[in-house]
Protein backbone atom coordinates (compact mmCIF):
# COMPACT_ATOMS: atom_id res chain seq x y z
CA UNK A 1 0.00 0.00 0.00
CA UNK A 2 1.43 3.52 -1.05
CA UNK A 3 1.19 5.72 2.49
CA UNK A 4 1.88 9.61 1.35
CA UNK A 5 5.25 9.58 3.21
CA UNK A 6 5.84 13.09 4.14
CA UNK A 7 9.83 13.57 4.85
CA UNK A 8 11.20 16.64 6.51
CA UNK A 9 7.71 17.69 8.02
CA UNK A 10 9.41 18.82 11.30
CA UNK A 11 11.29 21.24 9.82
CA UNK A 12 8.49 23.02 7.92
CA UNK A 13 6.82 23.09 10.71
CA UNK A 14 3.26 24.16 8.83
CA UNK A 15 0.03 23.29 7.94
CA UNK A 16 -1.03 22.93 4.46
CA UNK A 17 -3.96 23.66 2.33
CA UNK A 18 -6.47 20.66 1.80
CA UNK A 19 -7.03 19.50 -1.73
CA UNK A 20 -9.71 18.62 -3.93
CA UNK A 21 -8.03 16.83 -6.01
CA UNK A 22 -6.44 14.13 -3.14
CA UNK A 23 -6.94 11.16 -1.68
CA UNK A 24 -5.75 11.12 1.57
CA UNK A 25 -5.52 8.20 3.83
CA UNK A 26 -6.89 9.44 6.68
CA UNK A 27 -9.33 12.50 7.74
CA UNK A 28 -10.29 13.62 10.84
CA UNK A 29 -13.42 15.51 11.36
CA UNK A 30 -13.04 18.08 14.43
CA UNK A 31 -10.83 20.18 16.03
CA UNK A 32 -10.62 19.49 19.76
CA UNK A 33 -7.91 17.49 22.26
CA UNK A 34 -9.11 13.90 20.49
CA UNK A 35 -9.39 15.13 16.83
CA UNK A 36 -5.52 17.49 17.07
CA UNK A 37 -3.98 13.97 18.81
CA UNK A 38 -5.43 11.57 15.98
CA UNK A 39 -4.31 13.66 13.69
CA UNK A 40 -0.83 14.19 15.10
CA UNK A 41 -0.66 10.39 15.77
CA UNK A 42 -1.66 9.98 11.82
CA UNK A 43 0.92 12.19 10.63
CA UNK A 44 3.79 10.82 12.48
CA UNK A 45 2.82 7.28 10.60
CA UNK A 46 3.36 8.75 7.48
CA UNK A 47 -0.20 8.90 6.39
CA UNK A 48 -1.37 11.80 4.19
CA UNK A 49 -4.44 13.78 6.56
CA UNK A 50 -6.74 16.17 6.04
CA UNK A 51 -8.20 17.69 9.69
CA UNK A 52 -11.92 19.70 9.49
CA UNK A 53 -13.19 21.74 12.16
CA UNK A 54 -14.41 25.24 13.81
CA UNK A 55 -11.24 26.11 15.81
CA UNK A 56 -8.51 24.23 18.09
CA UNK A 57 -9.63 23.25 21.11
CA UNK A 58 -13.68 22.27 20.76
CA UNK A 59 -14.88 22.20 24.16
CA UNK A 60 -11.48 22.99 25.90
CA UNK A 61 -11.86 26.68 24.91
CA UNK A 62 -14.64 27.31 27.52
CA UNK A 63 -13.21 26.13 30.00
CA UNK A 64 -11.19 28.27 32.45
CA UNK A 65 -8.55 26.81 34.25
CA UNK A 66 -7.25 23.05 33.73
CA UNK A 67 -4.95 21.12 36.29
CA UNK A 68 -5.88 17.61 35.42
CA UNK A 69 -3.25 17.20 32.48
CA UNK A 70 -0.59 15.11 33.29
CA UNK A 71 2.65 16.73 33.02
CA UNK A 72 1.21 20.22 33.15
CA UNK A 73 0.32 21.28 36.78
CA UNK A 74 -1.99 23.96 35.71
CA UNK A 75 -3.12 25.93 32.55
CA UNK A 76 -6.15 27.66 30.99
CA UNK A 77 -8.44 26.57 28.26
CA UNK A 78 -6.85 29.22 25.83
CA UNK A 79 -3.21 28.34 26.23
CA UNK A 80 -3.68 24.96 26.28
CA UNK A 81 -5.70 24.92 22.94
CA UNK A 82 -2.60 27.07 21.81
CA UNK A 83 -0.28 24.41 22.46
CA UNK A 84 -2.58 22.28 20.46
CA UNK A 85 -2.63 24.22 17.39
CA UNK A 86 1.58 24.96 17.97
CA UNK A 87 1.89 21.20 18.27
CA UNK A 88 -0.11 19.94 15.20
CA UNK A 89 1.62 22.99 12.89
CA UNK A 90 4.40 20.70 13.61
CA UNK A 91 3.29 18.43 11.26
CA UNK A 92 1.73 18.56 7.16
CA UNK A 93 -1.99 17.79 8.09
CA UNK A 94 -4.10 19.98 5.29
CA UNK A 95 -6.40 21.49 8.15
CA UNK A 96 -9.57 22.80 6.78
CA UNK A 97 -10.38 25.52 9.87
CA UNK A 98 -13.60 27.16 10.33
CA UNK A 99 -15.77 24.63 8.66
CA UNK A 100 -17.84 21.98 9.26
CA UNK A 101 -18.28 18.51 7.87
CA UNK A 102 -21.86 18.14 6.33
CA UNK A 103 -22.23 14.65 4.87
CA UNK A 104 -20.22 11.22 4.08
CA UNK A 105 -20.95 9.18 1.92
CA UNK A 106 -19.25 5.71 0.73
CA UNK A 107 -17.85 5.18 -1.88
CA UNK A 108 -16.19 1.39 -2.32
CA UNK A 109 -13.83 1.23 0.04
CA UNK A 110 -13.47 5.24 -0.04
CA UNK A 111 -15.46 7.78 2.08
CA UNK A 112 -16.37 11.35 0.43
CA UNK A 113 -16.69 14.11 2.22
CA UNK A 114 -18.90 17.49 1.87
CA UNK A 115 -18.36 20.61 3.61
CA UNK A 116 -20.31 23.53 4.42
CA UNK A 117 -18.97 25.17 1.33
CA UNK A 118 -20.03 22.37 -0.90
CA UNK A 119 -16.77 21.51 -1.87
CA UNK A 120 -16.34 17.12 -2.03
CA UNK A 121 -13.12 15.42 -0.95
CA UNK A 122 -11.82 11.90 -1.03
CA UNK A 123 -10.16 9.95 2.18
CA UNK A 124 -9.64 6.01 2.66
CA UNK A 125 -10.44 5.98 6.07
CA UNK A 126 -12.00 8.63 8.69
CA UNK A 127 -11.96 9.48 12.16
CA UNK A 128 -14.67 11.54 13.81
CA UNK A 129 -13.81 13.43 16.73
CA UNK A 130 -16.69 16.05 16.81
CA UNK A 131 -16.83 15.83 20.70
CA UNK A 132 -19.92 16.72 22.97
CA UNK A 133 -21.96 19.51 24.09
CA UNK A 134 -23.04 20.39 28.00
CA UNK A 135 -26.64 20.58 27.67
CA UNK A 136 -27.79 24.13 28.64
CA UNK A 137 -30.15 25.54 30.72
CA UNK A 138 -30.98 28.65 28.09
CA UNK A 139 -30.97 31.10 30.64
CA UNK A 140 -30.06 34.81 30.92
CA UNK A 141 -26.19 35.15 31.90
CA UNK A 142 -25.56 31.43 31.61
CA UNK A 143 -23.57 32.14 28.06
CA UNK A 144 -22.02 35.19 29.77
CA UNK A 145 -20.86 33.45 32.54
CA UNK A 146 -19.73 30.66 31.02
CA UNK A 147 -15.63 29.98 32.22
CA UNK A 148 -16.70 33.08 34.44
CA UNK A 149 -18.58 31.02 37.14
CA UNK A 150 -20.75 29.16 35.01
CA UNK A 151 -19.38 25.07 34.62
CA UNK A 152 -20.63 22.12 32.95
CA UNK A 153 -17.88 19.88 34.23
CA UNK A 154 -17.40 19.44 38.06
CA UNK A 155 -14.37 16.88 37.93
CA UNK A 156 -12.95 19.25 35.65
CA UNK A 157 -13.48 22.62 37.60
CA UNK A 158 -14.72 21.62 40.78
CA UNK A 159 -10.96 22.25 42.67
CA UNK A 160 -11.11 25.84 41.67
CA UNK A 161 -13.81 26.59 44.33
CA UNK A 162 -12.17 24.61 47.07
CA UNK A 163 -13.56 26.50 50.28
CA UNK A 164 -16.37 28.52 48.89
CA UNK A 165 -20.19 27.97 48.12
CA UNK A 166 -21.27 26.19 44.86
CA UNK A 167 -24.70 25.14 43.57
CA UNK A 168 -25.23 22.31 41.17
CA UNK A 169 -28.54 22.13 38.38
CA UNK A 170 -29.20 19.06 38.10
CA UNK A 171 -30.83 16.05 40.08
CA UNK A 172 -29.97 13.22 37.89
CA UNK A 173 -26.83 10.67 38.73
CA UNK A 174 -24.71 13.63 36.63
CA UNK A 175 -25.91 16.28 39.17
CA UNK A 176 -25.71 14.03 42.43
CA UNK A 177 -22.45 12.87 41.62
CA UNK A 178 -21.19 16.10 40.93
CA UNK A 179 -22.99 17.55 44.19
CA UNK A 180 -21.46 14.43 46.26
CA UNK A 181 -17.86 14.87 44.69
CA UNK A 182 -18.08 19.12 45.52
CA UNK A 183 -19.00 18.62 49.01
CA UNK A 184 -15.51 17.37 49.76
CA UNK A 185 -14.30 20.14 48.21
CA UNK A 186 -16.56 23.27 48.11
CA UNK A 187 -17.65 24.84 51.50
CA UNK A 188 -21.55 24.21 50.93
CA UNK A 189 -23.27 22.97 48.07
CA UNK A 190 -26.96 24.00 47.01
CA UNK A 191 -28.51 20.94 44.36
CA UNK A 192 -31.66 22.44 42.46
CA UNK A 193 -33.40 20.59 40.93
CA UNK A 194 -36.41 20.95 38.51
CA UNK A 195 -38.53 17.93 39.09
CA UNK A 196 -40.39 17.18 42.53
CA UNK A 197 -38.28 14.22 42.91
CA UNK A 198 -34.23 13.43 42.43
CA UNK A 199 -34.02 11.14 39.24
CA UNK A 200 -30.49 9.85 40.35
CA UNK A 201 -30.05 6.40 41.31
CA UNK A 202 -31.02 5.65 45.34
CA UNK A 203 -27.67 4.56 46.14
CA UNK A 204 -26.62 7.96 44.99
CA UNK A 205 -29.04 9.72 46.70
CA UNK A 206 -28.41 7.91 50.08
CA UNK A 207 -24.51 9.14 49.93
CA UNK A 208 -25.76 12.73 49.33
CA UNK A 209 -28.27 12.47 52.00
CA UNK A 210 -24.83 11.72 54.14
CA UNK A 211 -22.98 14.95 53.65
CA UNK A 212 -23.94 17.95 55.95
CA UNK A 213 -22.67 20.94 53.41
CA UNK A 214 -25.15 19.80 50.69
CA UNK A 215 -28.94 21.26 50.54
CA UNK A 216 -31.14 19.88 47.92
CA UNK A 217 -33.79 22.31 46.69
CA UNK A 218 -36.39 20.22 44.54
CA UNK A 219 -39.36 21.34 41.95
CA UNK A 220 -37.52 24.36 41.29
CA UNK A 221 -36.65 26.17 38.00
CA UNK A 222 -32.92 28.11 37.24
CA UNK A 223 -34.50 31.25 35.86
CA UNK A 224 -31.46 33.65 35.66
CA UNK A 225 -27.50 33.56 36.34
CA UNK A 226 -26.48 37.74 38.05
CA UNK A 227 -23.07 38.61 37.98
CA UNK A 228 -20.69 41.91 37.12
CA UNK A 229 -17.52 40.13 36.37
CA UNK A 230 -18.12 36.24 37.28
CA UNK A 231 -21.27 35.16 38.45
CA UNK A 232 -22.62 36.17 41.62
CA UNK A 233 -26.07 34.56 42.20
CA UNK A 234 -28.68 32.64 40.62
CA UNK A 235 -32.24 33.47 40.67
CA UNK A 236 -34.90 30.46 40.79
CA UNK A 237 -38.47 29.87 41.10
CA UNK A 238 -40.20 27.67 43.30
CA UNK A 239 -42.92 25.80 40.86
CA UNK A 240 -45.40 24.76 43.40
CA UNK A 241 -45.69 28.52 44.66
CA UNK A 242 -44.20 30.77 41.51
CA UNK A 243 -41.91 32.30 44.50
CA UNK A 244 -39.04 33.98 42.90
CA UNK A 245 -35.73 33.70 45.08
CA UNK A 246 -32.04 34.10 44.81
CA UNK A 247 -28.94 32.29 45.79
CA UNK A 248 -25.25 34.08 46.20
CA UNK A 249 -23.10 31.40 44.63
CA UNK A 250 -19.23 32.03 44.09
CA UNK A 251 -20.30 29.20 40.96
CA UNK A 252 -22.02 26.82 39.79
CA UNK A 253 -22.16 23.78 37.31
CA UNK A 254 -24.83 22.88 35.00
CA UNK A 255 -25.21 19.28 34.96
CA UNK A 256 -27.86 17.81 33.26
CA UNK A 257 -25.81 15.81 30.68
CA UNK A 258 -24.06 15.83 27.21
CA UNK A 259 -25.45 15.40 23.52
CA UNK A 260 -22.41 13.99 21.41
CA UNK A 261 -22.49 15.74 18.58
CA UNK A 262 -22.87 12.97 16.21
CA UNK A 263 -25.79 14.07 13.73
CA UNK A 264 -23.16 14.22 11.03
CA UNK A 265 -23.51 10.29 11.06
CA UNK A 266 -26.57 9.49 12.55
CA UNK A 267 -27.97 7.41 9.62
CA UNK A 268 -24.15 6.24 8.82
CA UNK A 269 -23.06 4.03 11.84
CA UNK A 270 -24.68 2.45 15.20
CA UNK A 271 -25.38 5.31 18.27
CA UNK A 272 -26.24 4.21 21.11
CA UNK A 273 -29.81 5.70 22.60
CA UNK A 274 -28.25 8.78 23.93
CA UNK A 275 -26.36 9.24 20.35
CA UNK A 276 -23.47 7.84 20.85
CA UNK A 277 -21.31 6.54 18.23
CA UNK A 278 -20.59 3.00 19.09
CA UNK A 279 -16.94 2.20 19.09
CA UNK A 280 -15.34 -1.74 19.71
CA UNK A 281 -12.62 -1.11 22.58
CA UNK A 282 -9.48 -2.54 20.52
CA UNK A 283 -9.54 -0.18 17.31
CA UNK A 284 -12.10 2.67 18.19
CA UNK A 285 -13.88 0.92 14.66
CA UNK A 286 -17.56 2.45 13.93
CA UNK A 287 -19.84 -0.03 12.74
CA UNK A 288 -18.72 0.87 9.20
CA UNK A 289 -15.42 -0.44 8.26
CA UNK A 290 -12.58 2.26 7.63
CA UNK A 291 -14.45 4.82 9.47
CA UNK A 292 -13.39 5.41 13.54
CA UNK A 293 -14.57 8.04 16.44
CA UNK A 294 -12.49 9.19 19.06
CA UNK A 295 -13.33 11.19 22.67
CA UNK A 296 -16.34 12.23 23.62
CA UNK A 297 -18.55 11.67 20.72
CA UNK A 298 -18.36 8.50 21.85
CA UNK A 299 -19.12 5.54 24.43
CA UNK A 300 -15.90 5.63 25.82
CA UNK A 301 -17.32 6.19 29.49
CA UNK A 302 -15.20 8.75 31.28
CA UNK A 303 -15.77 12.42 29.34
CA UNK A 304 -11.93 14.31 30.15
CA UNK A 305 -9.13 15.93 28.06
CA UNK A 306 -6.80 13.49 28.92
CA UNK A 307 -8.53 10.10 27.99
CA UNK A 308 -10.23 11.90 24.68
CA UNK A 309 -6.22 12.49 23.54
CA UNK A 310 -5.71 8.75 24.47
CA UNK A 311 -8.77 7.67 22.52
CA UNK A 312 -7.95 10.13 19.50
CA UNK A 313 -3.99 8.30 19.47
CA UNK A 314 -5.99 4.79 19.47
CA UNK A 315 -8.35 5.62 16.89
CA UNK A 316 -5.30 7.08 14.54
CA UNK A 317 -3.08 3.69 15.56
CA UNK A 318 -6.68 1.52 14.58
CA UNK A 319 -7.01 3.37 11.29
CA UNK A 320 -3.13 2.65 10.67
CA UNK A 321 -3.64 -1.01 11.03
CA UNK A 322 -6.97 -0.52 9.05
CA UNK A 323 -5.51 0.66 5.83
CA UNK A 324 -2.59 -1.98 6.01
CA UNK A 325 -4.68 -4.54 6.63
CA UNK A 326 -8.40 -4.34 4.78
CA UNK A 327 -7.53 -1.32 2.41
Amino acid sequence: MDFSLNLGVLDEGKLVKIDENKLYDVTVIGAGPAAVSAAIYSARKGLSVAMVGLKVGGQVLDTDGIENIIGTTSTTGAKFAESLHKHLKEYEVAFKEGHLVTEIKEDGKDKIFVTDDGKSYRTKAIIIATGAKPRGLNIPGEKEYTGKGVHYCSTCDGPFYKGLDVAVIGGGNSGVEAAIDMSGIAKSVTLIEFMPEMKADKVLQDKLAERENVKVILNSATKEVVGKEFAESLKYVDRATNEEHELKINGMFIEIGLSPRSELVKDLVKLNKVGEIEIDNENNMTSVKGIFAAGDVTTVKQKQIIIAMGEGAKAALGAFEYLIKEY
